[in-house]
């Protein structure tokens, strides 16, 4: 029974990522047709993300009002939290790619997984074994080799870079707590922050995309062929969205960053097959190391995960040790090994 469970949760772990990796390359598919000179010239980003937002939106309140899901209460004060951490997220990356080069934009990509590692020690407590560091390492290796090119730093660039950065890994930390805070799912969750972030982003969207591109969103011509496309990337970014939560919830938000530069590479491929993309054999050697890394990292993960328990545990071991000796209940099958600030095995 116990080993039926195991493989339904690798299952569905599978699927989650699947998920995530499918829909997230092909939003950034799509919105690489809707958005480029090329394409549909729609380059209203944080608009668009808005759009993104307000259809996640208004499929949660449908689910919620036909029964599928019930909705936990989780504070307002929490959600309007979250909310500007992850609205600061989106528009600190758009302006790190406007101010930044390319080069330096995948440096503070790539920066993300220390920085969630430092932040998920300092807030949760978690320790990393060496494995699991090296791994991780060998992965930003990998997809640095792959994405960065030139490298130009100014000051404006340094601190929306450095702002996109903190917000992003604070925004993707906070899912896992706010989830195993208040016992709720992952679409639930989703499904009260995303009419939040969409009132917000649609009223001040135009605004920054203004100041990014100089272009005002009533003077577009939107076709037919355009809106079909903007249709198109709301669809994907609602399973997007929703297997990101799904993620975090399953994993650590340093796996989830791992697993997300399987994306990067995917990315890489499909231009190079759809838009004729120049892949050259530095881009083939990034991508070796970037999969060696995260195979290596899946390794480590579950090699921790079957470490035996050291000799001085923890105050919980030592707990359930204490009760064992006064009424003989097993202090073993309740210990969870291997379990540390957001990961959920």
């Amino acid at each position: 029974m116990e080993r039926e469970k195991k493989q339904s949760s690798a299952v569905s772990n599978i699927g989650a990522w699947a998920l995530n990796v499918v829909s997230s390359v092909g939003l950034i598919m799509a919105n690489k047709q809707l958005m480029s000179p090329a394409g549909y010239a729609f380059v209203f980003a944080t608009t668009l993300t808005g759009f993104h937002f307000c259809m996640t939106g208004i499929i949660g309140l449908v689910s919620k009002a036909s029964g599928y899901t019930t909705q936990k209460k989780v504070p307002l004060w929490e959600l309007l939290w979250f909310s500007i951490v992850a609205n600061t997220s989106i528009t600190g990356m758009n302006l790190s790619l406007m101010l930044n080069s390319v080069g330096f934009y995948q440096i503070s990509k790539l920066s993300m997984i220390p920085v969630v590692c430092v932040m998920e020690w300092i807030l949760h407590g978690k320790q990393y074994s060496s494995k699991v560091k090296v791994a991780v390492m060998v992965v930003v290796v990998g997809v640095g080799v792959c994405t960065v090119t030139d490298v130009k730093v100014n000051a404006q660039g340094f601190l929306c870079a450095f702002v996109a950065v903190l917000s992003t890994s604070l925004q993707q930390i906070s899912i896992g707590s706010l989830q195993k805070k208040y016992a709720i799912g992952s679409f639930e969750l989703l499904s009260q922050t995303a009419p939040i972030q969409a009132v917000s982003l649609l009223l001040l969207g135009p605004f920054v995309d203004y100041f990014l591109t100089g272009n005002l969103l009533p003077t577009y011509q939107l076709s037919s062929a355009a809106f079909f496309f903007i249709l198109v990337s709301c669809s994907l970014a609602v399973f997007c969205n929703i297997s990101q939560y799904l993620c975090i919830g399953r994993f650590s938000a340093v796996s989830f960053q791992v697993l997300g530069h399987m994306k990067t590479v995917c990315v890489l491929t499909l231009g190079w097959l759809l838009f004729d993309s120049e892949l050259t054999f530095k881009n083939i050697l990034g991508m070796a190391i970037a999969v060696l890394g995260m195979v290596l990292y899946s390794w480590a993960v579950e090699a921790d995960k079957a470490a035996p328990l050291p000799k001085h545990g923890s105050d919980r071991v030592k707990l359930l040790l204490k009760q064992h000796e006064v009424d003989g209940s097993s202090p073993v099958k309740d210990v969870e090994l291997g379990v540390g600030g957001l990961s959920r095995g």
